[in-house]
């Protein structure tokens, strides 16, 4: 409403400016100190998402490192109340918690609970907990809430009594998803918020490597360096990024201080040897244009690691894995236009010519070199 509009319907109150930038922050700071707790933490950053300030966080397993649920639940009120304090936000006495088997019936219970008392449903209980709340609380929708006080169901209870075929012909898939919630059963699994990873690191360079060796030597210990982080985190990266520092001091005039290259796997791997191996020859293609006095390696497009199915008895295991490699390795040595892959695009096509096409070895591949 307009300001002078509160002011007048609240004269007391206290007007705070928005600062949406420092509201984001302050929920990054708390999901960065919720995931030291767990690896399954949701919730939204967008101070004008309606689900903002909710933060859920999957607690299954987590007793033999945290304790029982109880306790879980008072060190995260407490680690999560030193971040909002930090970002000047409140602290642990003003956090409420919930704790049960749905999403929906966890945030219920969360939203009824006192400050500093953690509302617990135990297993199974979820239905009889929700059964003498207000109906309302089950969707967003302000139709279907309304509908559901003209048909006398104002209680969770007495939806969760009607069939389901009942709600579904009334409401469609909101109908399905309230009977669900009513019942205390999930329809909507948990998606864990998934930031995204960018993993750096850089060396020196002493005397600066006019050869190409020694950079080897370098970018060896940089990508074991990254590739271990990636393994301890499950993830795997998709595409790397070099930054070579130069040294002008014996250099060409015009020579940029600068090179920057991006090169894209052909798969996600956190394989070591894999990634120096293939920026190496990129290397190799297109040397610096003078010594080097500086190697920064960068792995990105993070994602979780696939596993892969080793068979008994053929010893080639991944062995398409590899050829990919060893394709995307040719293509930078004699030029991405001369290697392609055929691709069966049309097998039905009468024409045979029609039937396959060529295609680039990595799709997407760039590189930029200043």
């Amino acid at each position: 409403m307009p300001l002078g509009s509160a002011h007048r319907l609240v004269p007391e109150a206290t007007f705070i400016e928005p600062d949406p930038d420092a509201d984001r922050a302050t929920v990054e700071a708390a999901f960065e100190t919720l995931g030291t707790f767990s690896p399954g933490v949701a919730g939204s950053a967008d101070p004008l998402d309606s689900a903002f300030g909710l933060f859920e966080v999957q607690v299954d397993g987590l007793e033999a490192l945290w304790g029982a649920e109880p306790v879980l639940v008072d060190r995260l009120a407490v680690a999560l109340g030193r971040a909002l304090a930090g970002q000047g936000s409140g602290d642990a006495e003003d956090l409420r918690a919930g704790i049960a088997g749905t999403r929906f019936t966890a945030t219920v219970a969360a939203v009824l609970a006192r400050p500093g008392a953690p509302n617990l449903i135990p297993p199974g209980g979820e239905a009889a907990f929700l059964a003498p709340h207000p109906s309302g609380l089950l969707t967003q929708d302000p139709d279907v809430r309304a509908r559901l006080t003209r048909f006398g169901l104002r209680r969770i209870g007495a939806v969760a009594e009607l069939d389901r075929t009942a709600l579904v012909a009334r409401f469609g898939e909101e109908g399905a998803r309230i009977h669900a919630r009513a019942r205390g059963e999930e329809l909507e699994p948990f998606r864990p918020r998934q930031a995204p990873e960018r993993l750096r690191l850089g060396l020196p360079i002493e005397p600066p490597a006019e050869d190409l060796e020694p950079l080897r030597f370098v970018l060896h210990r940089l990508a074991t360096a990254l590739t271990d982080q990636l393994t301890a985190r499950g993830l795997a990266a998709g595409r790397a990024r070099l930054h070579l520092d130069l040294d002008l001091a014996f250099a060409l005039a015009g020579t940029e201080g600068e090179v920057d290259v991006e090169q894209r796997f052909p798969e996600p791997t956190a394989d070591a040897e894999a990634i120096e191996r293939l920026l190496f020859a990129r290397l190799e293609r297109t040397p610096p244009p003078a010594a080097v006095a500086r190697l920064v390696l960068e792995l990105d497009g993070t994602a979780p690691a696939a596993g892969q199915q080793l068979p008994l008895f053929t010893p080639q295991a991944a062995r398409g894995a590899r050829l990919e490699w060893q394709l995307a390795r040719l293509a930078l040595t004699f030029g991405e236009d001369r290697v392609r892959r055929v691709e069966v695009t049309d097998p039905e096509a009468p024409l045979a010519e029609r039937r396959w096409a060529w295609r680039p070895v990595i799709a997407g591949d760039r590189g930029v070199a200043p």
